[in-house]
Formats: structure tokens, C-alpha cells, sequence
């Protein structure tokens, strides 16, 4: 069970999710993912409002799929 939500509505989210096809799931997933990425850049917009789009993107880069190898965007 979930620690934010009722054992009853944590029951009709694994139900639902059951009869879900794996296409439909797929989406889902992938609808995650886009508001993920675009909750990460807003914040990182939020929090240096003067990079550019590249900039922006490339930290987006670093952090989430390689924070260990590639360095920090430069001007």
C-alpha cells in the first residue's frame, strides 16, 4: 500500500492498472516521463533564468542521465 492514499483507493489503483492493455500502460509510462522531464526544466528555469534553451537542456542532461560524466555547461 501506498504511505499518501487509503488501502481502498491504493485496491482500485491496482485494479485499474490490471485491466489496463500494455499499450495503454506504455502510454502512461511515457506521459510520466514527459512531465517528469518537463517539471525538472521548469525548475531548473525557475532557478536560472538566464540560461539559454541549450544550457537548460544539458544540465537537464546531466543531472538525470549522466551526473558523473559529463561536466557542467559552459556560457
Amino acid at each position: 500500500m501506498m504511505g499518501d492514499t487509503t488501502r481502498h483507493a491504493d485496491d482500485l489503483r491496482i485494479s485499474i492498472l490490471r485491466h489496463l492493455t500494455g499499450e495503454q500502460r506504455l502510454q502512461i509510462a511515457l506521459e510520466m516521463s514527459d512531465l517528469a522531464r518537463e517539471l525538472c526544466l521548469a525548475g531548473l528555469r525557475s532557478r536560472h533564468p538566464d540560461w539559454s534553451d541549450s544550457e537548460l537542456k544539458r544540465e537537464f542532461i546531466r543531472r538525470m542521465i549522466a551526473p558523473v560524466t559529463l561536466p557542467r555547461s559552459s556560457p
